[in-house]
């Protein structure tokens, strides 16, 4: 593991870098560092548990390739025991790959070779969904503060915090959240996938674009009693998903 870049001092947030390969490390740490982000990089499974255990990252870039354990496995420990966002950042193109790292948990999915523009586009857009302050200078948006009650459930955006109807808290990956989010203020209207996908990714939905079919699945794993049988997240032939219990301010 190679030290942070000594530009990303003090408060700035920290991201982690997981590629075996040094040069792309490297080039993220000195791009992402230059934008006000302290930056760990890493190359192996045990590197990165090492780095959560001591320092935990804000946000983890995860290349699928890598000795050792794989990155799908090192995604799902990640999800299991770590609250942080997720990006792959992987070579494999393929749809399957995409889908299979949603599915682990993964908050976005980019493939190489990639813009560094856009990359760091994803990572603000992952942040802000984690928190609306961590990002450098401040650049996110507030999030709202109420909390938002449907069917004895609490979504609140502030503190990033589902709560079942016992108050128990229900951990969510930030796209899930940001997902849920969007349905509950916008309950009793059905909403397209491409409207879902832009209110929660800000990008339009590409040729096998399955994010928001995969995202309301783990939903319903989630919040719903019987996720084959939907009564909060229901789907409408053709037209996209409805959320339908009233929804109040708390």
């Amino acid at each position: 593991m190679e030290a942070p870049s000594a530009r990303n001092a003090g408060n700035a947030v920290h991201l982690a870098v997981l590629d075996d390969e040094v040069e792309i490390t490297r080039l993220l740490a000195n791009y992402l560092g230059g934008k006000g982000f302290r930056v760990s990089q890493l190359h192996s499974g045990p590197t990165l548990f090492d780095l959560l255990a001591a320092d935990p990252p804000a946000l983890v870039l995860l290349d699928l390739g890598l000795p050792g354990e794989d990155g799908f496995s090192i995604a799902r420990r990640l999800r299991e025991h770590w609250r942080c966002g997720l990006i792959i950042v992987s070579g494999q193109h393929d749809a399957v790959d995409k889908v299979a790292g949603l599915e682990v948990g993964a908050d976005d999915y980019v493939t190489k070779p990639f813009e560094l523009r856009e990359l760091l586009a994803r990572v603000k857009a992952v942040l802000r969904r984690i928190s609306p302050d961590a990002t450098p200078n401040g650049a996110a948006g507030g999030a709202a503060r109420q909390a938002l009650l449907f069917a004895g459930w609490s979504l609140d955006a502030a503190a990033h915090r589902l709560t079942d109807p016992d108050g128990r808290e229900v951990p969510l990956t930030a796209g899930e959240f940001q997902l849920l989010h969007v349905l509950a203020r916008h309950a009793g209207r059905v909403l397209s996938r491409d409207f879902l996908l832009e209110h929660t990714h800000g990008r339009e939905p590409g040729p096998f674009e399955r994010t928001i079919d995969v995202q309301i699945g783990r939903l319903r794993r989630k919040i719903e009693a019987d996720a084959g049988e939907p009564r909060i997240i229901k789907s409408v032939r053709g037209a996209g998903y409805l959320f339908v219990p009233p929804v109040s301010n708390g």
